[in-house]
């Protein structure tokens, strides 16, 4: 998805030039446009009122990112910690620095449910100074970056379609613990050859780095519950549902 171009709209734009700023929310946000039968539910009112100057582009990310269309696409099949990449990704248009970026927005996650997330993201000042309240967000290309490991994840974040390399695991875990996610299945390279090589009498050891992966995951305790039945989701959804 490259979608690394600024587009405008404000109370002065045609409808013709929303229209357009609209197909390129869609396509990075949702890393797609909408089916007729998806514009035809709940998107038919956002939509007529973003092309009808009622609301700005702002206004249509925050109703966006809580919209089942979205939840159903990158939140309920994924991780706490993906998620939060996930809007990193679609709202900021970069990945996340480090881990206590990762590990602050985990927590307004937890703490004020998917709506504080979004909200903290879209009414923060590197999002106003980025965007303001007429651009509408893309994939940002940088001239310097924090370093080597900042572009690698930004660079992947930014030309990868979700679910490519996994629907759980981050890229900043998967990069930091060399795990190869690009079957979408993660697997680290050091199991691979211990378990091709061990003898028949000698069971394998996953190597330290994976099982401190292992006992990170156990400890934040961030992870999927069990299904939800469809009719909790929407409760679900706006208040603590994870932890």
């Amino acid at each position: 998805m490259d979608c690394n171009s600024a587009i405008s709209v404000d109370r002065r734009s045609s409808r013709a030039e929303r229209t357009f700023a609209l197909s390129q929310i869609y396509q990075q946000v949702l890393e797609r446009q909408p089916y007729e039968s998806e514009r035809a539910g709940e998107l038919a009112t956002l939509e007529r009122d973003f092309l009808k100057n009622k609301i700005g582009v702002r206004r249509f990310l925050k109703e966006l990112g809580n919209s089942e269309l979205y939840l159903n696409a990158f939140y309920y099949r994924s991780s706490n910690p993906k998620f939060v990449e996930t809007c990193f990704k679609h709202f900021l248009g970069r990945s996340l620095r480090n881990a206590d970026e990762m590990r602050e927005h985990i927590d307004v996650l937890t703490q004020t449910g998917i709506q504080g997330l979004i909200r903290t993201i879209l009414d923060s000042e590197e999002y106003r100074k980025a965007f303001g309240c007429f651009t509408v967000p893309y994939a940002r290309e940088r001239a310097c970056y924090h370093s080597p490991k900042s572009y690698f994840e930004t660079h992947v974040i930014n030309h990868e379609h979700y679910g490519q390399r996994g629907q759980s695991v981050p890229v900043m875990y998967w990069h930091q613990l060399g795990l190869d996610c690009e079957t979408g299945v993660c697997r680290h390279p050091e199991v691979e050859e211990v378990f091709n090589s061990r003898s028949s009498n000698t069971a394998a050891t996953p190597p330290d780095s994976l099982m401190g992966f292992m006992e990170a995951l156990d400890a934040s305790q961030t992870w999927n519950l069990p299904p939800t039945p469809p009719k909790q989701r929407r409760s679900l959804a706006s208040k603590t549902v994870r932890r």
